[in-house]
């Protein structure tokens, strides 16, 4: 009996040690999980590809952004894919795909700026190559259908740039240019955001995720969506009838996205539009309809998405959000 408790009490000793190494491997390997990884931030002479993902660009307009790139000491080179013509796309989604990993496997390439948005990205997505991107890992910069890219990149571990894009330079506020560059050469990004009477007060750390809340409703249930759990999720539509924010609001609640996250930022929400029969509630009311039972803080009006002012955004960095009486503040870590 005594030699049987003995027995017991050494497999016991043995076993202990395992399990508390497995917990700590386990915790290890989850942290280095969620760990995003950082591309190299720019620096002069190094090289910027432009190319398209989605909608065409067969205007001769890019000589502006070229100009701008130039003056930031950076190289350019144009992808096969400016100029290509396929009703509303950039050529095929194989043609589309085959320029964008090019750029993804060129060294030289630092950061790939997708010209403009539209609709398509989501047609090549799974046709592009992330291999070698992961052992070189580049800034891809855009916003909109971008927002495919923002979240394939966000599972896969990897921050991107939401911001302005070629076919805007031109039109946008100079914050929309000054905050890419400050995000692209990784300097200090923050922003200090005026009042507004819908806000919902209170202070939130966590990594940003999001982008454009069509593109963010069409990926759920792929292998592109994200996962919500403990981040501030940013959010911004354009040319949607009202009750399709509602619809997309309620899908994001019913698949758990807002259950689980810490902040929400709303950016513009632009050109919206309603049926004969009004929806009732203006784009802002509706997310304050669907989130009001949650305990986070959420920004209005944040100068991000489809709007003059459309302030650069590190996806997949940890931030700091404080909203009071005074506006909010976004703090980039």
């Amino acid at each position: 009996m005594h030699f049987k408790s003995f027995s017991f009490i050494q497999k016991q000793t043995v076993l202990y040690p395992m399990l508390l190494l497995i917990f700590v491997l386990q915790s290890i390997n989850c942290q280095a999980q969620t760990t995003m990884i950082t591309p190299p931030y720019l620096k002069k002479g190094d090289t910027i590809a432009i190319v398209a993902t989605a909608r065409k660009n067969i205007e001769n307009n890019l000589k502006p952004t070229i100009d701008l790139l130039h003056s930031w000491g950076l190289e350019v080179i144009i992808g096969n894919t400016i100029g290509l013509d396929l009703n509303q796309l950039a050529g095929t989604d194989e043609q589309r795909a085959a320029d964008f990993q090019q750029q993804l496997d060129n060294p030289k390439i630092k950061a790939i700026w997708c010209v403009r948005g539209g609709y398509g990205t989501v047609r090549m997505i799974d046709l592009l190559d992330f291999t070698k991107f992961k052992q070189h890992p580049k800034w891809i910069v855009g916003f909109s259908d971008v927002t495919v890219l923002h979240n394939h990149l966000n599972t896969m571990g990897f921050k991107s740039i939401h911001g302005t894009m070629p076919v805007s330079i031109e039109r946008t506020a100079p914050e929309s240019i000054s905050t890419l560059r400050t995000a692209l050469f990784g300097e200090k990004l923050e922003y200090k955001i005026d009042p507004f009477p819908m806000n919902r007060f209170g202070k939130a750390t966590g990594e940003l995720v999001g982008g454009n809340l069509s593109i963010l409703y069409s990926l759920l249930g792929s292998k592109s969506a994200i996962d919500c759990t403990d981040k501030i999720l940013f959010i911004e539509d354009l040319d949607e009838y009202l009750y399709h924010i509602d619809r997309m609001m309620m899908n994001l609640k019913r698949n758990g996205c807002l259950e689980s996250i810490k902040g929400i930022i709303v950016g513009g929400m632009t050109k919206m539009k309603d049926n004969d029969i009004p929806w009732g509630k203006n784009a802002n009311e509706i997310v304050q309809d669907v989130t009001q039972k949650y305990n986070i803080p959420v920004l209005y009006n944040f100068p991000a998405g489809h709007v003059h002012d459309n302030r650069a955004l590190i996806m997949g960095n940890v931030i700091s959000m404080q909203v009071n009486e005074k506006g909010g503040t976004v703090v980039f870590e």
